[in-house]
C-alpha cells in the first residue's frame, strides 16, 4: 500500500477518483517529453516556534532548545511566508527528476503574490525546454479566486495563440487531503534541519537555511505591489 493510501478509503464521496484523476495527469506528463507535473503550496517560517525534535543523547545528558521571544524593537517580522513548487518530469533515460522551486514573499499569500509565482514557475518551466506544466494544488482562497484562474485561463490563451511559452494546467486535489501533495512532508523535514537551539534567527537567516536545505538561490522577495 503507498503513502497515503489507506486514507483513501475514508468515508468521503469521490475521493478515490479524484486521486485517480491525479494519477493519471501524472502518468500523461510522465510520457510526454516536454511536460512536467508539479505539487504546489505554501508554508510559514517562523523564527521562534520549534517543530517536534527527537535526539539521541548520552546517558545522563539532555539536549536543550531556548526559547526566544519576540521584542518589540525587532525589526523582522515574526514569521515569514514562502510558495513552493516540487516539480518533477522524465529525463531521456526515463529516470524521474524532481526539484523544488521557491519564493519568498512579502506578508502572507494572496491572490496577487499568486499570479506573480505563477508568472515566475512558467519562465522557469519553459527555460527548461517544458510546454505544459501541470500543476496540483489545495483550495486555498487565493487558489480559487476569480483573479487567479482569470489569469491562469488568458495565460493560457495567450500561449495557444502565439505558440511561445508553457501552457499551465491546473488540478485540485480533493479538500482535506495533504497526503496527495506530495511538497507536504518535506516542509516538515525542513523546519525541522532550520532550528537553531541557542540564539534568534533574523529573517535574512531563515532565508538563507532554508534556500540552502532545498538547494535554491536567495533570490529577492516577491511584492504585493
Amino acid at each position: 500500500m503507498d503513502q497515503g493510501e489507506a486514507l483513501d478509503y475514508q468515508p468521503r464521496p469521490g475521493l478515490r477518483e479524484e486521486k485517480k484523476r491525479r494519477n493519471r495527469l501524472i502518468k500523461i506528463a510522465e510520457s510526454q517529453p516536454n511536460w512536467a507535473y508539479s505539487f504546489q503550496d505554501e508554508t510559514g517560517w517562523s523564527r521562534f516556534s520549534h517543530p517536534d525534535l527527537h535526539s539521541w543523547v548520552e546517558n545522563g545528558q539532555f539536549t536543550k532548545l531556548v526559547e526566544q521571544t519576540y521584542t518589540k524593537n525587532d525589526p523582522d517580522p515574526k514569521a515569514l511566508a514562502c510558495y513552493g513548487l516540487l516539480v518533477r518530469w522524465k529525463n531521456d533515460k526515463a529516470q524521474i527528476k524532481e526539484k523544488i522551486w521557491l519564493r519568498f514573499v512579502e506578508g502572507n499569500p494572496c491572490a496577487g503574490l499568486t499570479i506573480k509565482y505563477l508568472q515566475w514557475t512558467c519562465s522557469k518551466a519553459h527555460q527548461s525546454g517544458k510546454h505544459v506544466l501541470v500543476m496540483f494544488w489545495d483550495h486555498a482562497p487565493w487558489h480559487i479566486s476569480k483573479e487567479t484562474m482569470h489569469w491562469v485561463h488568458a495565460h493560457n490563451r495567450q500561449v495557444k495563440q502565439s505558440g511561445k511559452g508553457v501552457r499551465l494546467l491546473i488540478c485540485f486535489l480533493p479538500k482535506k487531503s495533504p497526503w496527495l501533495n506530495s511538497i507536504e512532508p518535506m516542509w516538515i523535514h525542513a523546519k525541522r534541519k532550520i532550528v537553531e537551539p541557542v540564539r534568534k534567527l533574523s529573517a535574512k537567516d531563515v532565508v538563507s537555511r532554508v534556500c540552502s536545505v532545498f538547494s535554491n538561490p536567495v533570490l529577492p522577495f516577491l511584492l504585493k505591489s
